[in-house]
């Protein structure tokens, strides 16, 4: 097993969210590494409201982004990590996750999957689009049924 310096871990705020941050910090601590907690707001310009387009002005994503930074927070504050290791993100997920990887020389992401299979996995697993799109190793803790 690599001798880990920089661990990311993504976070979506469900409540198999705590393990996923519980395998991190573990890791983390056995390795003598930093942790990094984010989150990542999905575009909410993307959403709809039935057949149409929510305005772009509601500012949906800063309002989304602000409440995560408080929950984000919160659940940083459960496992000891530090203010300067908390970052919430807006945009595709699996885009800022390996972004902010990369950026901070993360050599592993840690994230949650749900095992999802055939049609659900095609849609879009966040958990596969870092694995094919990562330079760093990558855990997929399962979580949920």
């Amino acid at each position: 097993m690599a001798n880990y310096r920089n661990v990311l871990v993504a976070v979506d705020f469900s409540e198999e969210s705590k393990a996923v941050v519980k395998k991190a910090f573990e890791i983390a601590a056995r390795n003598q590494a930093s942790l990094i907690l984010l989150h990542v707001v999905e575009y909410a310009s993307s959403m709809y409201a039935g057949d149409i387009p929510l305005p772009e002005d509601l500012n949906l994503d800063r309002d989304l982004a602000e409440q995560a930074v408080l929950k984000l927070k919160a659940l940083a504050n459960e496992n000891g990590i530090p203010e300067a290791a908390q970052y919430v993100e807006i945009g595709i997920p699996k885009r800022e996750i390996v972004c902010l990887a990369e950026e901070h020389e993360a050599d592993l992401i840690v994230v949650g999957s749900h095992g999802r299979h055939g049609l659900q996995l095609l849609l879009g697993s966040t958990a596969n689009g870092v694995l094919h799109q990562a330079k760093c190793d990558v855990l997929a803790v399962r979580v949920g049924g």
